[in-house]
């Protein structure tokens, strides 16, 4: 665990063991309603992020990142403040999906303003654990690639995959999603050109039966355009049943480790 996170647990009146992870209903209640009691920034990337300690009411501490909405640096191709609502709508769809790929986030106030706030998940080793993303086949690390194509994700980094203690993997920094452009940039290129796995295909088509839902799922957090776009990605891998071809010009992401 980084220092800067211990440093909060102290500061928080924690220990330094990892708790055990809590139902979902239960971290989203205490995301959205627990008091902030610490903050520091976390000195990497172009945004600014926030490692946060949650107080819960029974006095237990959690660890969680805070994005700013302030704190988001203007794009070109992003509509301005609107990346913290991105982190919120992949874990939204991924919660829809069935998925559970994207820890349990929320929008709330913060010290530093509106932003999102998710949960912190306990890497099973220091760093990016290369050995299990890069060029992996295992079909938790397929259905990720799959997700990643459905909300367009421009910036899927090795360092933006981990698995937990628990062994269970997670994607995390999904503030570029969700684009009405083609803008998927990614590392794990393992199953380009394949055909999707058959269970896989399977979730498409039941989700591509349901893709009228998420007009209320995602409404008010990602434009209805965008939502469109995101039926209409659903529909074409449903109907094609295959990744695409990428090409190294234009689908990896900046600084991708």
């Amino acid at each position: 665990m980084p220092d800067l996170f211990l440093e909060l647990r102290d500061e928080s009146g924690g220990d330094e063991q990892t708790p055990a992870p809590l139902p979902e209903d239960e971290a989203l209640a205490l995301l959205r309603d627990a008091e902030i009691t610490a903050s520091q920034l976390i000195p990497w990337g172009s945004n600014y992020s926030f490692a946060v300690a949650l107080e819960a009411p029974d006095g237990r501490s959690q660890l969680a990142i805070y994005k700013p909405q302030a704190g988001e640096a203007p794009l070109y191709d992003f509509p301005d403040g609107t990346l913290y609502r991105r982190e919120l709508a992949a874990y939204l769809f991924s919660r829809w999906a069935g998925w559970d790929l994207v820890p349990p986030t929320v929008a709330r106030e913060g010290p530093q303003g509106v932003g999102s706030v998710q949960l912190y998940v306990q890497p099973e080793a220091e760093g990016p654990d290369r050995g299990l993303f890069w060029g992996s086949r295992d079909p938790a690390v397929e259905r990720l690639v799959l997700f990643d194509h459905l909300v367009n994700n421009a910036d899927r980094k090795i360092s933006h995959c981990l698995r937990d203690r628990e062994g269970k993997v997670w994607g995390i920094d999904h503030g570029l999603t969700f684009n009405r452009e083609p803008k998927l940039r990614t590392v794990l290129w393992q199953f380009v050109g394949e055909a999707i796995s058959p269970p896989l295909k399977r979730d498409l088509q039941a989700l591509n039966e349901r893709a009228g839902e998420l007009r209320e799922t995602l409404a008010g957090v990602i434009s209805a355009g965008e939502i469109q776009a995101l039926q209409r990605r659903i529909a074409n891998f449903s109907e094609y049943g295959c990744y695409p071809v990428l090409s190294p010009r234009r689908n990896v992401p900046y600084g991708w480790w």
